[in-house]
């Protein structure tokens, strides 16, 4: 009879929880992106040469026009008809999701869309890493992946072609920020297991890194 009970009383604290974490996401709006502008920009050799990492950055928040063109960068579709991203994964698994976190909230970039889709609500920006400038930039990334996509492989090899396939992303997020004047910088130092709780991942998704992106500091 005991166990019963505590069945009973387990239920009702999952349902409560599932019920607060759904109003919490429901707290903020979707944020419908602007068409990405996948012309102009500074030529390839330009934008290498000028490529940095920076670690000081503006309040100011990003432009939806600027943030759009900079998650297609990312890994958005290039291809409609296949469905083919700007970074390539592995056997195109596509196992690596772009969550962006802002002052407001936290949401989840899709690509097919072109959508930021509400996921958490609040800002966690001071849980995306240790440095001290994360809780204040604009926007941080996350890049998290999703084993589960990544069929029958060995963990050594999930978390090996995950990171590849992580810093493909990573990589294009330089390059357009280098092209369009804006600061960007690449974490690890991140407390992965507390941040995957306070996202609410599931138990087949894994933080890889983190990535700050704004504008200059002084503008």
């Amino acid at each position: 009879m005991r166990v019963k009970q505590v069945i009973a009383v387990l239920s009702v604290v999952v349902t409560i929880f599932i019920y607060s974490a759904a109003v919490y996401a429901e707290d903020i709006e979707p944020i419908r992106l602007p068409a990405p502008q996948t012309e102009g920009g500074k030529p390839l050799m330009q934008t290498l040469k000028e490529r940095k990492s920076l670690r000081e950055f503006s309040a100011k928040e990003l432009q939806l026009q600027v943030m759009s063109d900079m998650l297609w960068a990312a890994c958005g579709i290039n291809r409609p008809d296949t469905g083919g991203r700007t970074a390539p994964t592995a056997k195109n698994m596509q196992e690596i999701y772009v969550y962006v976190v802002k002052a407001k909230g936290t949401y989840l970039y899709d690509a097919k869309t072109n959508m930021l889709v509400p996921v958490l609500a609040g800002d966690i920006r001071a849980m995306t890493g240790k440095q001290s400038f994360v809780k204040d930039a604009p926007v941080n990334l996350i890049f998290v992946a999703d084993f589960s996509r990544m069929g029958g492989m060995d963990i050594a090899s999930k978390d090996f072609y995950s990171a590849t396939d992580t810093g493909y992303i990573s990589e294009n997020v330089y390059l357009f920020c280098a092209s369009a004047g804006l600061a960007t910088v690449v974490r690890g130092w991140v407390d992965k297991p507390a941040l995957e709780k306070v996202m609410k991942l599931g138990r087949n998704q894994k933080v890889i890194l983190a990535q700050t992106v704004g504008y200059p500091k002084g503008e």
